[in-house]
């Protein structure tokens, strides 16, 4: 969060894609999928017939010429961080680890926006789907006998995709609606036009989207059949003359989706804008159930246009949802086309390409890792490359269609206006998904940092996790030299959950925080760690009286603290005509007038409103920090600060009351005070005529006042008596 943009051109529709989190074959996450994408990496796994073996292939099959032993794999995907999210082992062993990869995905796609959900107070929705569950057939082979009738409702709910997106609202507190959603291939792309359909309507504030496909066993390949969607050899060659099929995968993404307008005002860091979506079905205008439609393409490209009031000669990129198959390829192809030469004639300017090529068809998750893919390439301003293509299958018309494949990474130029781009994910049975996106609006990255130094907040559930955590801070601050220090801080302090296990750290710069998070410097590194997760202290805030003043007191908070300094400015104004100057001239001198600014800081009439303006303008600053007081104490004048700043007096009366005090205090002949350690009860007999008790502050503290002659007569007389 926190960040500022320049664009002003922003439209209520607009939908900002504002976190993204995944896993996909050959990445752990999106930067490690989009470092992939980039070097033209195909992260396909071949398996030996002794793997397939040993996870369960039969060896007949695994013989067969047909069979091809490939398959887009995670990796860790029967791991799962149960602690974490409150699960005890055997409800974690029974739930499907499609929901958990999901959960743990929705879970650092919202901390990747910024935003801890008990801290929200908007509405989170969910929506998302999940492929077929292998898990559980595989379970109950393996259990057999084993589970009991109490845990068959627990399997149950642990395993059914209706549980997919309402377990996450229960388990992270969120309110907004939570929907499952299953168009098969499009599904996670259905999510996300549904999710912003939801935006819009102001049904919730923040939507997570997205979907997960995971075949198990993962160590296992399928079976070709001529005609058929798979890949005969387990490469994946979208829309190239040697295309025969796809080669299926598992993955997992989320995104996180908020009202652009929002997103802008909150200072969302912003990935990519969808600017419209739509969705649709062939209905039976088509060869077969499973076959698609040229005319139900294009009508949903044309129709996602349309609502983002975009015209397709600016659109420069389609991620195509590009199965590689001799039939699913031209008939894209040529709706695309169709829906494009409604308003253009241009040939050859836009680009094209499939994800499928390096990770695979990631069946429920394909729709949002194509989303994400192209975020990612606005957000970089890259036009990425697609693999697997030599020469292009000779049932397409690229030379006469808006459309070229493009097959190295390049720099993407922004020409008529923002750059632009469109994703397609199309479903068996028809039901097919376009979404429009445009570049995020211009950051202002010329913001000076108002602080000198930053505090720098992790927590973790256990002190192994917070070490982890620590390094993969420390790296990431070190791989990414750009980021802001201050806009690092500031997410990780409010857009971070608080766990049990935390970790502070003060740091002037990026690398500083960088290079004391790696040495883990017990010096320089603050730790607690607590049973359970503490519930926020009730906080007292303090004021002191007459004696705590000096000259450029709170200086730098006046330079680099809007809050604070407004809060002088605005007392500093209301003085001005009782005390007849600017008290700001006195507390922050120009250079060589302290001196005269110090004695007449110590001036009564002066000393009392310079400490309640400056004990006001800290407290709003805490407070401003969300540092609320559960009660306020003071000391002289201090009482009066805290009066005010709790509501008995306002803020006028309490300037106008010290300011009176201060200057009939000064009217006083000149005196001094002596603080004395002795009970009121002893201290009374002993005071000559010429001294007053002054103050009680404690059962043995008493303070004491007359002239000067008198208050060192005294004092020598205490002396003598031990005292």
């Amino acid at each position: 969060m926190s960040q500022e943009y320049t664009n002003d051109a922003i439209e209520g529709l607009d939908i900002a894609i504002i976190g993204m989190a995944g896993r996909f074959p050959g990445a752990r996450n999106v930067h490690q999928l989009w470092k992939n994408i980039c070097e033209k990496k195909e992260s396909i796994t071949f398996f030996t017939e002794e793997e397939l073996i040993r996870h369960g292939v039969e060896p007949y099959l695994v013989k067969d010429p047909n069979y091809v032993p490939a398959r887009g794999i995670l990796e860790d995907v029967d791991k799962f961080d149960a602690g974490f999210f409150d699960y005890p082992p055997r409800e974690a062993e029974l739930l499907d680890p499609q929901h958990r990869l999901f959960m743990e995905s929705a879970w650092e796609a919202l901390e990747n926006a910024g935003y801890d959900p008990d801290r929200y107070e908007g509405l989170i929705g969910v929506f998302g789907g999940v492929g077929m569950n292998m898990y559980l057939l595989r379970l109950l082979q393996a259990q057999q006998g084993v589970i009991s009738a109490a845990e068959a409702y627990q399997l149950t709910i642990g395993n059914e995709k209706d549980f997919l997106t309402t377990r996450i609202s229960y388990k992270f507190n969120l309110r907004g609606a939570s929907v499952d959603v299953q168009t098969a291939c499009s599904t996670s792309l259905s999510a996300v036009h549904l999710a912003c359909l939801n935006l819009l309507s102001y049904q919730c504030d923040i939507a997570l989207a997205g979907g997960a496909t995971i075949f198990l066993p993962q160590e296992s390949g399928y079976y070709y059949q001529e005609g058929m969607i798979l890949s005969p050899d387990g490469h994946c060659r979208p829309f190239d003359a040697r295309a025969a099929g796809t080669v299926p995968g598992n993955g997992v993404g989320v995104v996180v989706l908020k009202r652009l307008v929002d997103a802008l005002a909150d200072g969302d860091y912003i990935y990519a804008v969808i600017k419209g979506s739509a969705m649709n079905n062939d209905g039976a205008n088509r060869v077969g159930y499973t076959a698609p439609s040229v005319d139900g393409q294009a009508d949903v490209i044309a129709t996602a246009q349309a609502v983002a009031g975009m015209h397709p000669e600016n659109i420069q990129y389609i991620e195509a949802h590009g199965t590689g198959t001799n039939l699913g390829d031209p008939i894209e192809i040529a709706a695309l086309t169709q829906a494009f030469r409604e308003q253009t004639d241009k040939k050859q300017y836009c680009a094209i390409g499939s994800v499928k090529a390096n990770v695979g068809h990631l069946d429920a998750a394909a729709g949002v890792t194509g989303l994400i893919k192209t975020a990612l390439a606005l957000h970089y301003k890259k036009i990425p490359p697609s693999i697997n293509f030599e020469q292009p299958n000779p049932q397409i018309d690229f030379a006469n269609s808006p459309f070229f494949v493009n097959t190295e990474l390049r720099d993407w130029p922004r020409e008529k206006g923002p750059r632009q781009a469109g994703v397609s994910s199309f479903g068996i049975g028809g039901t097919n998904v376009h979404v429009v996106l445009e570049e995020a609006p211009e950051r202002d990255s010329t913001r000076p940092a108002r602080r000198s130094y930053h505090l720098v907040l992790l927590s973790a559930r256990s002190e192994n996790a917070l070490a982890q955590y620590n390094q993969q801070l420390s790296t990431h601050f070190k791989q990414n030299p750009e980021l802001n220090i201050a806009d690092a801080s500031f997410t990780l302090a409010v857009g971070r959950k608080a766990l049990n296990h935390r970790q502070a750290v003060v740091a002037s710069s990026l690398a500083e925080a960088a290079e004391i998070l790696s040495a883990r410097d017990p010096q320089k590194i603050m730790v607690a760690a607590h049973p359970k997760i503490p519930a926020s202290p009730p906080v007292v805030f303090m004021f002191s009286g007459q004696g705590a003043q000096y000259v450029n007191m709170g200086r730098q908070l006046y330079h680099t603290e809007p809050v604070f300094r407004e809060a002088v400015d605005e007392c500093s104004e209301m003085l001005q005509p009782l005390l007849g100057e600017d008290l700001r001239t006195l507390l922050y001198p120009e250079p060589g007038d302290e001196e005269a600014a110090s004695e007449k800081l110590k001036q009564t009439y002066i000393t009392q409103p310079a400490l309640f303006v400056i004990e006001y303008a800290l407290a709003r600053l805490w407070m401003s920090l969300g540092v609320s007081p559960e009660a306020m104490i003071g000391h002289s004048i201090g009482e009066y600060t805290a009066a005010c700043l709790s509501g008995v007096m306002s803020l006028e009366s309490a300037l106008r009351i010290v300011t009176h005090r201060g200057q009939l205090m000064q009217r006083m002949p000149a005196g001094a005070m002596l603080s004395v350690h002795l009970p009121e009860a002893e201290l009374r007999p002993m005071l000559p005529d010429d001294i007053s008790l002054a103050a009680i502050n404690g059962a043995n503290l008493c303070a004491v006042s007359g002239t000067f002659e008198a208050i060192k007569a005294f004092e020598a007389e205490l002396s003598r008596k031990g005292v």
